[in-house]
C-alpha cells in the first residue's frame, strides 16, 4: 500500500512539473517574468511596425470572438481558443526597441495579447495582432454584469494601414422623450464606434424598429458633417 501512494505521489509531482513548464512557454523569460501581466495585460497596446491591432471597449466586458475564419476566443471559457494565439504584452527595452514579439508567421496569423483586467471578476481583455488586410471581425460586448447577456457584432473592414484601432461601444443618448410609449422605455441604443489610431473611421448603431430587428447599421457620418457644417 505504501509503495502504491509512493508511485501515485511521484506522478502528481512529474505532472505539476509539466504543468508549470507548459505556462513557461507563455512567459517571458525569467529575468523579466511577470504572471500577472499574463493574467490582467499592461493595460496598452504596444504596436508593432506592420501590423495591425484591434481592441475593444466601453461595456462591462468584450472579446474579439472571430476574425475571418480563425476562432479567437471561446464563446464559453471567455479565453483564447489556444494557447499558441497567446502572446506576452510587447515590453521595451532599455533602448527603447520592443522586445518579446512572437513574429506572425503569415497574412492568416493571429495573435492576442492580454490587455487589462475586465469588470467582469475573472476575465481578461484582449487585443489581436494581424497583418493588414481586409478582414472580418465578430465581436461581443457584454453591456451589463452579465455573461447570459451578449450583443453581438460582426464588421467587415479593409485594415489596409498598421496601427491601432479600437472598436468603443456605448449608448447613444437623446432618443427618448418622441416616439411611442414603448420607445421611450426602451433602453437607449447600443453604438460602436471604429477607431482608427483615436480618429473615428465607422460608426454602426443599433435599430430598435421592427424593420431591422435589433441589427447593427451604420450610420452615415459624411452627412451629418455636412449637416454640421451649416449649423
Amino acid at each position: 500500500m505504501n509503495q502504491k501512494y509512493y508511485i501515485k505521489a511521484v506522478a502528481l509531482i512529474l505532472a505539476a512539473g509539466f504543468g508549470l513548464s507548459g505556462c513557461q512557454l507563455l512567459s517571458e523569460p525569467a529575468a523579466t517574468a511577470s504572471p500577472s501581466v499574463l493574467e490582467a495585460g499592461s493595460g496598452r497596446i504596444y504596436p508593432v511596425k506592420g501590423e495591425v491591432n484591434i481592441a475593444c471597449s466601453g461595456t462591462y466586458h468584450c472579446e474579439i470572438s472571430q476574425v475571418d475564419n480563425t476562432l479567437v476566443i471561446n464563446k464559453d471559457t471567455h479565453r483564447p481558443v489556444s494557447n499558441d494565439m497567446v502572446a506576452p504584452a510587447v515590453r521595451k527595452s532599455a533602448d527603447g526597441k520592443p522586445i518579446m514579439v512572437p513574429a506572425l508567421l503569415n497574412s492568416n496569423s493571429v495573435k492576442v495579447v492580454p490587455l487589462f483586467a475586465s469588470n467582469m471578476k475573472g476575465l481578461v481583455n484582449y487585443y489581436v495582432r494581424m497583418m493588414p488586410a481586409k478582414r472580418e471581425v465578430h465581436v461581443n460586448f457584454y453591456p451589463e454584469n452579465n455573461v447570459d447577456y451578449v450583443e453581438r457584432f460582426a464588421m467587415i473592414h479593409e485594415f489596409n494601414d498598421a496601427g491601432t484601432y479600437q472598436l468603443k461601444a456605448y449608448r447613444k443618448r437623446g432618443t427618448q422623450g418622441s416616439g411611442s410609449l414603448l420607445d421611450n422605455a426602451s433602453p437607449d441604443p447600443l453604438c460602436i464606434d471604429l477607431l482608427q489610431n483615436n480618429q473615428l473611421k465607422r460608426r454602426f448603431c443599433k435599430q430598435l424598429d421592427t424593420e431591422h430587428q435589433g441589427e447593427f447599421v451604420e450610420a452615415d457620418l459624411t452627412k451629418k458633417a455636412v449637416v454640421k457644417a451649416k449649423v
